[in-house]
């Protein structure tokens, strides 16, 4: 145990961040989580993980507001996403997320992983569809949330547990 002292903070839309949430808090059981929830002020911690479902490509407008409070203070950012699941869109995700970040503060790392929509998004591509099947976006669209309805998986999972241990000990 090294005696760190962990925050973990998130918001989640549709419970995909909170999964991912809940396995970093998994991963860090040897740590003294002090805070496991949505922002909030006053949060002491050697460490902070902050997290949020994508919102436009980006986070969450809270956890962003969030985020330009944390002067001088280490950061680890993490995050799921509905369309994506390729490394290129999270390093993006991860750079407009920490556009966020006051330069006093010290982002250690990003982590981001696929997650689940809401059917209603699957029901509006398929309408879109109706009336325009030739559309390839469309069809990728349909394609991604089908390939995202499993995730964040056991995989995501591991890797956020790896992940987070790896934050800690760059601490």
């Amino acid at each position: 145990m090294s005696g760190k002292k962990i925050a973990i903070i998130y918001k989640s839309l549709t419970g995909n961040t909170r999964q991912v949430a809940e396995a970093i808090r998994d991963a860090l059981g040897g740590e003294e989580i002090v805070y496991f929830g949505e922002p909030k002020p006053d949060i002491v911690a050697d460490l902070y993980f902050v997290g949020s479902w994508t919102d436009k490509g980006s986070c969450d407008g809270t956890v962003g507001e969030y985020l330009k409070q944390l002067e001088g203070k280490k950061l680890a950012v993490f995050g799921t996403a509905g369309y994506g699941d390729s490394r290129e869109y999270y390093q993006k995700l991860a750079c407009r997320v920490t556009e966020c970040v006051p330069d006093t503060s010290e982002v250690l790392g990003s982590f981001y992983c696929q997650g689940k929509m809401p059917i209603g998004v699957r029901n509006r591509y398929v309408a879109m569809l109706r009336e325009h099947p030739e559309d390839q976006k469309l069809n990728a669209s349909v394609k991604n949330f089908d390939e995202a309805l499993s995730h964040p998986d056991e995989k995501d999972f591991a890797d956020a547990r790896q992940w987070a241990q790896t934050m800690v000990d760059a601490v």
